[in-house]
């Protein structure tokens, strides 16, 4: 852990100082100034760069809607630009209290304090279940290690980190940004095992069984006794996509809404949309 913190520093200021004399920007105000690169709880304070900020909540398509909950939000940046720039309401959690006051003053200044909550806490003890978009900025063991607490989220939160990843989830999206790497995923429904589908206007029916790996999904379908290989499946929160070919041979293809054990939705290929409708075994 002490290793990867210490290259992490090395390795994030070199990005930020690039050639020998550019000088690094100061931050804080008149009460608290932050050190780049200074020790928190369980990582270093690096500031994400405003464009890669931009870049990250864009991404998410966060709207005045959304609930944005930053985890390690320290000088409050994030938080302050999702209200400020998205309408969102937005939460920062920030262990050190120095941090988070500042991070107070700053959405005070920024004129968003009715919409920014920064609270002085553990990421790992606090609650953000109600977010629907979560950002980050941790090291690689802190993102596996929340991983399966982001997996049990509502599906559809979106999840941002700028530089590093979550091991085997691969991202849905990646942007680089002023040379610095930034990552959405969206969290997946559940939909491993067999359903049953029907679909009224023509009659079709049958089972999709589903093999699951995160938002990466297949299997096979099955009508009239006849089994099929699923063709284009695709998984993006609780939307689901997938293909085959009916009892006529006709290329079908549903767009459903997964809800827990049920999934509802349309079925294309033949005259027009028809609603589809279906259930987990």
């Amino acid at each position: 852990m002490l290793r990867l913190l210490a290259f992490t520093l090395a390795f994030t200021l070199a990005v930020f100082q690039g050639a020998a004399a550019q000088t690094l920007p100061e931050y804080g105000d008149e009460i608290y100034k932050p050190s780049m690169g200074q020790a928190g709880k369980d990582v270093i304070w690096i500031p994400t760069p405003d464009a890669l900020i931009t870049a990250l909540l864009g991404a998410a398509k966060v709207t005045k809607d959304d609930i944005v909950y930053d985890l390690g939000a320290g000088d409050g940046r994030i938080p302050i630009a999702a209200a400020k720039q998205f309408g969102a309401r937005a939460t920062g959690i920030e262990y050190d209290a120095n941090m988070a006051e500042l991070a107070r003053r700053n959405a005070k200044r920024a004129g968003v304090e009715d919409r920014v909550r920064i609270i002085t806490g553990d990421i790992f003890k606090e609650s953000f279940a109600d977010a629907t978009v979560v950002t980050m900025y941790l090291l690689p063991d802190l993102n596996l290690k929340l991983r399966p607490l982001i997996l049990q989220m509502k599906p559809g939160t979106r999840v941002a980190s700028h530089a590093f990843n979550m091991g085997d989830w691969e991202p849905d999206e990646h942007m680089s940004v002023e040379a610095r790497d930034g990552y959405l995923w969206y969290v997946p429904a559940s939909v491993e095992g067999t359903w049953t589908f029907r679909e009224d206007t023509f009659g079709t029916e049958g089972t999709v069984t589903l093999t699951q790996h995160y938002q990466r999904v297949g299997g096979t379908v099955t009508i009239g006794g006849k089994t099929q290989p699923v063709l284009g499946a695709a998984l993006r929160g609780d939307a689901l996509t997938f293909a085959f070919n009916d009892g006529e041979g006709v290329l079908r293809a549903a767009h459903v809404v997964v809800d827990g054990p049920e999934f509802k939705g349309r079925l294309t290929g033949r005259a027009g949309n028809v609603t589809i409708t279906g259930s987990r075994r």
